[in-house]
């Protein structure tokens, strides 16, 4: 709970902070000129889709540069962007509590100086893992205070060249009604999800009542699941937490499946969390790339320990190792699930098997999907090294632009960044990571500041042959 000079203390954080942005604030001449598209519609120079961490952070960023014609489009309301009190189920971060990203090198702008100031010096010391909520919170301030120009309720549709080159044309649906905006660059910061789709098997699509199933991505009735037997396939971090919320709502039973004989107790994402790694992976040739994200990936998701206790905690909890699998139907009112081990009857089943990488099932990116290079376009790994989801990658230029499939035939798919889990394989840990945001973006805003300045460069020729400011 917030100390009794919580107000007063978090005051004097944002004055400080304040005078940080100011004593740090050089060069302070804005630098990009205004343009308008062909209809005269004032253009920004970065859209931005999704107005979670990865979103926050890319718009101060690059108000930092004098990129000022920012705007942030996400979809839900403004309490409400990003997973964390959306389908985010879990008590606490994944993450250590002293990882750094959104505050760009400004100590008084770390979740630590944010929550020291409302619960007192020292009680950071004994808080453990970052509950989501505290996170969601600190995203909300950080927003606030730094005047970021997030717009909610608004879903992005197409992204394509306007009739203006080197103009984007971004179409929205704002309170349901159509919208236009116009860009130079477009950074997708759309999350895990952000670079395909939520996946469900086909055999519990086509097999099963719709009514029957969930994703771990969607909105669950749990008080609806009192009593009922339930059944979650996957063993990822999200499949514990949906089968720990379902106990603490008073499922009879919970059992988890999983095709592994036995949980992975290895996260290899703590063993990422270096300099080399989180800042150099995207300048390794292909091949290492694709070693060692094919590595981490043959190593495994586990559950954090504190997500395994509270699932553990319930005695209606059942692990099921090396049990895929082979077909779901109904029988009778039952859901039957085959496994090896036999048929077991259950009520309700909730799908904890990740993600899909495929452009072409975002519908914003459907008009952009057919022109990107993905990795199988590039690279070809040995054949024991294959992995079909990792070749679908998108093939992302050194600052997370798309880069042509055929080159020449669409040069503006170089103008949008896909800041998304999409850029796993071209550069490692990206927007939908915290681990990795304090490197990440700063090699987004670079490739961004970078190419308008090149795109602008006879124009400030002209100015720079143009300048007569006397010194005396």
């Amino acid at each position: 709970m917030p100390h009794a000079d919580a107000i007063d203390s978090l005051a004097a954080l944002e004055a400080a902070l304040a005078r940080d942005l100011e004593l740090l604030d050089y060069p302070r001449r804005p630098w990009l000129p205004e343009l308008r598209a062909a209809g005269g519609e004032p253009v920004h120079d970065v859209v931005i889709v999704g107005g979670g961490q990865g979103g926050l952070v890319t718009a101060f960023a690059l108000r930092r540069e004098k990129v000022e014609r920012v705007l942030v489009l996400d979809d839900q309301p403004l309490d409400r962007a990003g997973p964390w009190l959306n389908f985010a189920r879990m008590n606490t971060l994944r993450t250590p509590k002293y990882l750094t990203g959104p505050d760009l090198g400004i100590p008084n702008l770390t979740i630590q100086a944010w929550f020291e100031a409302q619960r007192g010096l020292g009680q950071w010391q004994g808080l453990g893992l970052v509950p989501k909520e505290t996170w969601a919170e600190y995203l909300a301030w950080y927003r606030r205070t730094l005047a970021l120009p997030v717009q909610p309720d608004t879903t992005v549709t197409a992204i394509g060249p306007d009739a203006t080159p080197g103009v984007l044309a971004i179409d929205a649906r704002r309170d349901g009604a159509p919208v236009r905006y116009f860009a130079r660059r477009v950074v997708l910061a759309t999350g895990i999800d952000g670079s395909g789709a939520w996946d469900v098997p086909a055999m519990i699509r086509e097999g099963l009542p719709r009514d029957r199933w969930a994703h771990t991505r969607d909105a669950i009735d749990f008080d609806a699941l009192r009593g009922r037997r339930i059944g979650v396939l996957g063993a990822g971090a999200s499949a514990f937490d949906n089968a720990a919320v379902a106990l603490e709502h008073g499922a009879a039973r919970v059992d988890l499946y999983f095709r592994r004989k036995q949980l992975v107790d290895v996260n290899a994402y703590r063993w990422a969390e270096f300099v080399g790694f989180l800042k150099h992976l995207g300048d390794l040739p292909d091949p290492d790339k694709w070693r060692f994200i094919r590595q981490i990936l043959r190593m495994g998701q586990l559950p954090p320990a504190d997500t395994l206790r509270r699932a553990q905690a319930h005695a209606g909890f059942t692990l099921r190792p090396g049990t895929p699998w082979h077909g779901v139907a109904m029988r009778g009112d039952a859901v039957a699930v085959t496994t090896p081990a036999g048929v077991d009857e259950l009520d309700f089943v909730i799908v904890g098997t990740g993600f899909v990488t495929d452009l072409a099932r975002r519908p914003e990116l459907a008009a952009v999907a057919p022109h990107v290079a993905l990795w199988r376009d590039r690279y070809t790994p040995p054949a024991d090294e294959a992995h079909d989801d990792l070749a679908r990658h998108p093939y992302l230029g050194p600052g997370f632009e798309f880069t042509e499939r055929v080159p020449g035939t669409a040069p503006w798919i170089g103008q949008i960044h896909n800041y998304t889990f999409g850029g796993l394989l071209s550069l490692g840990f990206g927007g939908a990571s915290i681990s990795g945001m304090k490197y990440s973006v700063q090699r987004l805003t670079h490739a961004i500041t970078r190419s308008l300045f090149c795109e602008d460069r006879e124009q400030h020729l002209r100015s720079l042959c143009a300048y007569d400011q006397a010194e005396w």
